[in-house]
């Protein structure tokens, strides 16, 4: 999906790095591509760095050069999921606040399926179905 196809009102959800807002579910659903095609290009630009990481050995001097590379691929991931209000969990890990905490999302995750309170970690993770049964949450209903 190019991104001249996406509402203007997602489009204009892109802020400064580290303005967070809240979603509601709806409102996650609609950036989710946006997030997916973003982190897709980073994972893609980053595997192969990893990969000639992980053939050389750690006090290897070519190490240093791949390392740069794997930090700077990364920051910028970071800084672009961060402008469109989200939250970074670890690599490849985002949350959308909903004001009670996060809907969770990892690459390569095709849709967005689960929640986390604040005070819970990423693998702490439950099913969002189940959350919208149990809490009947209002972020699920905007």
């Amino acid at each position: 999906m190019e991104l001249d196809t996406f509402s203007a009102e997602v489009i204009a959800s892109i802020s400064h790095p580290g303005e967070a807002r809240q979603f509601s579910l709806s409102e996650a659903k609609q950036v989710l591509p946006i997030l997916r095609k973003i982190t897709q290009a980073s994972a893609q630009e980053l595997s192969p760095c990893q990969e000639q990481m992980s053939n050389l050995l750690d006090c290897d001097p070519r190490q240093e050069p791949l390392r740069e590379n794997f930090e700077q691929i990364v920051r910028k991931w970071i800084s672009q999921v961060q402008r469109l209000g989200l939250r970074v969990s670890g690599l490849w890990e985002v949350g959308f606040d909903t004001g009670d905490g996060y809907l969770c999302w990892r690459y390569p995750e095709l849709r967005l399926a689960y929640f986390r309170y604040y005070a819970e970690s990423f693998s702490c993770r439950r099913p969002i179905v189940q959350v919208i049964e149990e809490q009947q949450p209002e972020w699920a209903h905007q």
